[in-house]
């Protein structure tokens, strides 16, 4: 079987697919047409986020058994068209939801308890302690929207933390002994903070907004580390001036390419978050650990062993 690598991975993809007779190329720069041009001499494509792998790229990748996304989000992946095809998907999100986890616990610690505003200030002379007084987990009530590989991960990380965990999800009974499935009005009265942990689809785009916001009982944290269009980012500056969002911590923005690799443009909303002490942003690291690499990078090698 052919495969073609389009983005760099962890090298244990090709050694253990090479050990069972795979044969690859690897093309890491040419474009999406230059790469239309030669997909129907591959049976399998290996890819991050580089290239969309749109319907007019599918229906010449005449050849195609499977794509395999090392990574969690699929919507750079024309699914409906793939699955038409007989075009086997496969994807890793078991492979950095621990990352993910951590990086949720992390990002909260420190904005709810200033440590970079406080360590920032003492290291230019400024010592203040009242001012930088923090706000503790323990006891609060923490809401989950998406309770797969990431949501999940992140309940049991929180579990030692002496918060309350519930969620939401489309999918039922999912309940398990870290955190608890309640309707999207209930988690909307209850919750302390809110955090993300699911796909971009046509339902979830700008699923949090000035309406979800408004319908949202309690002053609360905000955390995404899953897509930046799943929110609306003026919704949310406008939610941290009047005080109803205390604080936000984002490792994906609304404003990034569809490759994550950069940002698109700058606007006034970008700004503001940008030069907010009450928001914290990371460049979409949230599931990039010197583990989760090579973690992801094994679960893509499994799977694509059972699909083959």
């Amino acid at each position: 079987m052919r495969i073609l690598l389009l983005d760099t991975n962890h090298p244990l993809i090709e050694q253990q697919l090479s050990g069972k007779g795979f044969v690859f190329d690897a093309d890491y720069t040419s474009s999406y047409d230059e790469v239309l041009e030669k997909i129907r001499n591959y049976e399998g494509i290996i890819i991050r986020s580089r290239i969309p792998l749109d319907k007019n790229f599918l229906t010449k990748a005449s050849h195609l058994k499977f794509i395999a996304r090392v990574g969690a989000g699929m919507e750079n992946i024309d699914i409906e068209t793939a699955e038409s095809l007989g075009i086997k998907l496969i994807n890793s999100p078991e492979g950095n939801r621990d990352s993910v986890a951590e990086h949720v616990v992390g990002m909260l610690l420190i904005l709810m308890n200033r440590l970079f505003i406080a360590s920032n200030e003492v290291k230019n002379g400024i010592w203040k302690r009242e001012e930088n007084r923090g706000d503790e987990l323990l006891g609060k009530t923490f809401g989950i929207i998406g309770y797969g590989n990431m949501g999940k991960a992140t309940a049991k990380r929180l579990s030692g933390f002496g918060v309350e965990v519930i969620f939401y999800d489309i999918l039922p009974d999912l309940s398990d002994e870290f955190a608890k499935q309640v309707s999207l009005e209930e988690l909307q009265k209850r919750a302390d903070i809110l955090s993300l942990h699911i796909p971009l689809t046509d339902e979830t785009n700008y699923l949090i907004d000035e309406e979800f916001i408004s319908k949202m009982e309690k002053n609360f944290y905000f955390v995404n580390t899953a897509r930046g269009k799943n929110l609306k980012t003026k919704a949310l500056v406008q939610a941290i001036e009047a005080g109803k969002v205390l604080g936000a911590c984002l490792d994906v923005l609304e404003y990034e390419k569809s490759s994550f690799e950069n940002l698109e443009t700058e606007n006034q909303d970008l700004k503001y978050l940008l030069d907010s002490e009450k928001v914290i942003i990371t460049p979409h690291i949230a599931g990039w650990t010197h583990q989760s690499k090579e973690k992801l990078a094994q679960v893509i090698v499994d799977k694509i062993f059972k699909t083959t």
